[in-house]
C-alpha cells in the first residue's frame, strides 16, 4: 500500500511538471522561453508557412530554450482582437495586415491606396526608407516593436454576380472590406459599390450565403480559404498591395536577454527573405490552381482598363492626404516618380 501511494504521488507530481511544460509559460533564461505567435490565416499561406518555419528554426538554434507557439487561422484571436491581446500580454507576437493597424495608426492606410505601388520591390524599398521609418515610429509610441515586414502580395477582385471589367460593373454590389481602413471603404464607394466590414474568419460564410457579393484578396488567401468556390468571377487587377507587420510587445521584447533578441532578429531576417520568395511562388501556383478548377471565369485587366479604374479612384489620394500625411504621400510619389499632385500613372 505504501509503495502504491508513493507511485501515485510521483505520478501526480510528474503530471504537474508535465502540465507546466505543456503550458509553456515564460520562465527564466535558464529554462524555456515561450513566445505565442497569433495570426488569422491558414498554415498553407505565405504567412502561415513562414511562421512555422520561424518557430522551427528558433527551436533548433536555441536548442529548445526558446519555443515559438504558432496559433494560425484565428484559433486564439480574430481580426480586431490581436492588437489588444498583444498589448495585454496574452500573446507576444502578431502579424496583422497593414490595413488592420489603421484603427490606431491611420497613416498605415498608405498601403490601401489604389495602385500606389507597382510591385513588391517598390514596397520593400518604401519600408526600408522614409515610409517604413515613419510608420514604425508610430508603433513605438504605443509600446509596440516592429520586427519584420512580410509580403502577401497584390490583391485581386472577386464576386458572385458578374465580371468586373469596367468601373460601372461594380454598381450596386456589396464588397467585404478589412476592418479599420476608411481608404478601402472609400475605394468601393468611388466604384458605386457598398463596403461591408467582415472579419477574415467569417469571410467564406459571408460570401457563401451572399451577405456580400464580392471581396478583394491575394491569390493565396482566395485559394487557401476556398473563396473561389463561391466567387465565380475573378479580375486580376493588382490594384492594391497586402503585407504583414510582425509586431511584438515592446516591454516583453526589452525584457528578453540580449542573446535571445539577437537570435530572434537574425532568424526573422532570414525567414523574411524566404517568405517573400514563397509569397510570389504561392500566389502564382494558386492562380493556376484556381484556373484549373474550372469554377472561375478569370479576366486579366488590360492597361486601358487600368487607366479607366485609375481615373475613378484617383480622388482618394487628395481626400486622404491630411489623414495619411503629406510626408508619407510625398514619399510614395517620389518612389513612383509621380507629380506631387497625387496623380497616378
Amino acid at each position: 500500500m505504501s509503495l502504491l501511494l508513493f507511485a501515485l504521488l510521483m505520478l501526480i507530481l510528474l503530471a504537474g511538471c508535465g502540465e507546466r511544460v505543456e503550458d509553456l509559460e515564460q520562465v527564466s533564461p535558464e529554462e524555456k522561453i515561450v513566445i505565442k505567435f497569433s495570426h488569422v490565416v491558414t498554415e498553407n499561406t505565405p504567412k502561415g508557412r513562414a511562421a512555422q518555419r520561424f518557430a522551427a528554426l528558433v527551436k533548433e538554434r536555441s536548442s529548445g530554450r526558446i519555443e515559438v507557439q504558432v496559433f494560425p487561422n484565428s484559433t486564439l484571436f480574430k481580426d480586431g482582437e490581436e492588437i489588444q491581446a498583444l498589448q495585454s500580454g496574452a500573446v507576444q507576437m502578431i502579424a496583422p495586415t497593414t490595413s488592420k493597424l489603421s484603427g490606431l495608426f491611420p497613416q498605415w492606410q498608405v498601403f490601401d491606396l489604389p495602385y500606389a505601388f507597382p510591385d513588391e520591390e517598390t514596397v520593400h524599398k518604401a519600408m526600408n526608407g522614409c515610409i517604413g521609418t515613419q510608420l514604425y515610429q508610430g508603433l513605438n509610441l504605443h509600446k509596440m516593436q516592429a520586427l519584420a515586414f512580410w509580403d502577401n502580395g497584390f490583391k485581386q477582385m472577386t464576386n458572385s454576380q458578374r465580371p468586373l471589367i469596367n468601373p460601372s460593373d461594380f454598381n450596386e454590389l456589396t464588397f467585404r472590406v478589412m476592418i479599420n481602413s476608411n481608404v478601402l471603404k472609400k475605394q468601393f464607394e468611388k466604384l458605386n459599390a457598398y463596403p461591408v466590414e467582415v472579419s477574415f474568419d467569417d469571410l467564406y460564410r459571408a460570401l457563401e450565403f451572399q451577405a456580400v457579393d464580392g471581396e478583394e484578396n491575394t491569390m493565396s488567401n482566395i485559394c487557401s480559404k476556398n473563396l473561389f468556390k463561391v466567387q465565380p468571377y475573378l479580375t486580376i487587377s493588382n490594384h492594391g498591395y497586402m503585407g504583414y507587420v510582425i509586431i511584438t510587445n515592446a516591454d516583453f521584447w526589452s525584457d528578453l536577454p540580449e542573446d535571445v533578441r539577437s537570435l530572434l532578429e537574425e532568424t526573422l531576417c532570414e525567414v523574411t527573405d524566404w517568405e517573400r520568395e514563397q509569397a510570389s511562388k504561392i500566389n502564382q501556383e494558386d492562380l493556376q490552381r484556381i484556373v484549373s478548377s474550372g469554377k472561375v471565369q478569370v479576366h486579366h485587366q488590360s492597361e486601358a482598363e487600368k487607366e479607366e479604374w485609375v481615373r475613378v479612384l484617383i480622388p482618394i489620394y487628395d481626400e486622404f492626404r491630411d489623414v495619411i500625411g503629406q510626408d508619407l504621400l510625398r514619399c510614395v510619389e517620389d518612389l513612383n516618380q509621380l507629380p506631387q499632385s497625387g496623380k497616378m500613372p
